[in-house]
């Protein structure tokens, strides 16, 4: 870990650089993307477990991501979309346009890892021209579904994009902190539906697994 003493008397940044590995092997991995956390911010730049899960999917279903143009929203340190970049995917990176901290970091974690993803400022409701430029197959979330004042703007821009894109998905994953009846009934208000729904910890290895706790699920989620 890092310790940055800054000039103009704040709080020192604390930052660290966390690595992590993919494949069947943990000794000898296929992939490693390194992801830079900082220890001072609240949420933005943490590898939170949902952004564990929800990477290890993409990484299992690589091929599927291929060649495939990807939207990650809130996606702070960007674990689930670097390894789409990885794998061979069209990846914009997005997270609220007035966290440019956030934004900053993506574009660090980007150079750090030698991908060229788009980073974009995207504020969820807000229609501004970043959004009518999105076009994608495949919308990511990690950990989206957190703050429940927030879940009306996340889905109308889920569904906005979603429309935009005919066939396309969002995938996430997310804390089963309440069940899902919210969410339900978001999904039902916006005319979208869940096609795929899974325990988080189903298709972990072991390894991930173990580290990791809460009830985690994973849903892919469409147009009706």
């Amino acid at each position: 870990m890092e310790s940055n003493d800054s000039d103009d008397g704040t709080l020192p940044t604390m930052s660290t650089i966390s690595r992590h590995n993919f494949g069947d092997n943990p000794e000898k991995p296929d992939l490693c993307i390194s992801v830079i956390e900082n220890m001072k911010e609240d949420y933005g730049l943490f590898v939170w477990p949902c952004s564990i899960v929800l990477a290890e999917y993409i990484w299992q279903q690589r091929q599927r991501f291929s060649g495939t143009s990807v939207v990650e929203l809130g996606a702070g340190t960007s674990l689930p979309g670097l390894v789409a970049a990885k794998v061979g995917a069209d990846v914009t990176l997005t997270d609220d346009s007035s966290r440019l901290e956030v934004l900053d970091n993506m574009r660090k974690v980007c150079d750090l890892n030698k991908l060229k993803c788009n980073v974009l400022g995207l504020t969820w409701g807000v229609w501004d021209s970043s959004i009518f430029n999105l076009q994608a197959k495949v919308i990511l979330g990690a950990d989206v579904l957190y703050d429940s004042n927030a879940f009306d703007d996340l889905f109308a821009t889920v569904t906005f994009l979603l429309q935009k894109s005919p066939g396309s998905v969002f995938i996430t994953a997310y804390h089963n902190r309440s069940g899902h009846h919210l969410i339900e009934f978001l999904m039902v208000k916006w005319g979208l539906k869940c096609v795929k729904l899974l325990d988080g910890f189903s298709f972990l290895p072991p390894c991930k697994a173990s580290m990791l706790s809460g009830n985690i699920q994973l849903a892919e989620i469409t147009l009706i």
